[in-house]
């Protein structure tokens, strides 16, 4: 049997990309079984973890259902052919054009960190025409902006069919803005890959100057204002995750915001992001008028006449806010479904 070479060569050599969220380890182990030992490209995967997560327990089950070696991305590691490279916690996972692995503590996007998008978008200007881009199972839209990205610069778009999907939103999501003609079941995605890079590299195309600048931002943990100001255009709408200023990037029908430090989200996550700051905002202030209840309540039982009459009137009308941000939360709790894309 004929072994490709692990050699990766940067200038000529194909990658794929995946992104997944919701159900991410099942829909990857699917994929990944389907890979022979001698898969001629590297596979760099983003999969949503929380923060305070290793991603062990991925990466474990993984190297004991696939036949390619899959490791923790590293910065600096040189990309090899046949093997698989997991995002970080809490950090982004990128490449470089030298054919480097490259990790960034940058601003979450879509709420994430690892986020897709950032892979997406660097392997599109890194490798254009020679990288495919896969989104799998998960919630929201993380990927479709850098499935738009890897499309715009020449790459190949897979998106799971979303009656494949245990999560369909995500591939759902990125199949509204994206065309393709790689809507696939996971099953059919290995044999399609394989035709994919055998086949010589579509025609080159110029690397849009836009999606290099939202790789530099990626890249740098820093504020920068000229460059944003060259995405979009700003909108009175405030960062959650930092309370700076927006700015409106459009790309067709579909909506994304940064912010000057960094933070990206598209429109759902926006609305979902927004959603939970108000939520942790109608908490505390519900803590602060029930605190306020309670001790206008003791004063008024330690003082008589006015001042006791004026502390319960007080503490009455503090009842009455507290009733009304309660019915807020309950009716909050009850429509949490609807802040999901359909």
């Amino acid at each position: 049997m004929k072994i490709i070479s692990k050699i990766f060569r940067p200038e000529s050599g194909k990658i794929v990309v995946i992104g997944t969220s919701a159900g991410g380890m099942s829909a990857s182990i699917k994929l990944l079984q389907q890979f022979p030992i001698d898969f001629p490209a590297p596979i760099l995967i983003v999969q949503h973890i929380s923060g305070d997560a290793s991603g062990d327990a991925l990466l474990q089950a993984l190297n004991e259902s696939i036949e390619l070696k899959c490791v923790h991305a590293t910065q600096d590691a040189p990309l090899e052919n046949g093997k698989v490279y997991l995002a970080p916690s809490d950090h982004h996972l990128m490449v470089s054009k030298s054919g480097q692995v490259q990790i960034t503590k940058g601003a979450q996007e879509n709420r994430s960190r690892p986020a897709i998008d950032p892979l997406f978008r660097s392997a599109a200007v890194a490798f254009g025409n020679r990288v495919t881009g896969i989104v799998l199972t998960g919630y929201l839209d993380d990927g479709t902006a850098g499935l738009i990205a890897i499309k715009r610069c020449g790459g190949t778009c897979i998106i799971q069919d979303p009656n494949d999907a245990e999560y369909p939103d995500m591939p759902q999501n990125a199949l509204n803005q994206v065309k393709t003609i790689y809507r696939l079941p996971i099953a059919k995605m290995g044999s399609a890959l394989t035709k994919i890079l055998a086949a010589p590299a579509k025609k080159q195309v110029k690397i849009p100057k836009d999606i290099e600048l939202e790789v530099r931002i990626a890249e740098r943990v820093l504020s920068d204002l000229a460059a944003v100001n060259e995405l979009g255009h700003q909108v009175p709408f405030n960062c959650p995750g930092c309370g700076g200023v927006l700015w409106k990037i459009k790309e067709g029908s579909f909506l994304r915001y940064r912010c000057h430090t960094g933070h990206a989200y598209t429109a759902a996550s926006l609305v979902a992001e927004q959603t939970n700051k108000i939520e942790e905002t109608m908490w505390v202030a519900l803590r602060m008028f029930e605190e306020r209840r309670n001790l206008l309540t003791t004063l008024a039982k330690g003082q008589t006449g006015a001042a006791a009459r004026s502390a319960e009137e007080r503490a009455a009308l503090s009842q009455v806010h507290i009733e009304r941000i309660r019915a807020i939360l309950l009716a909050d709790d009850k429509a949490t479904k609807s802040d999901l894309p359909s």
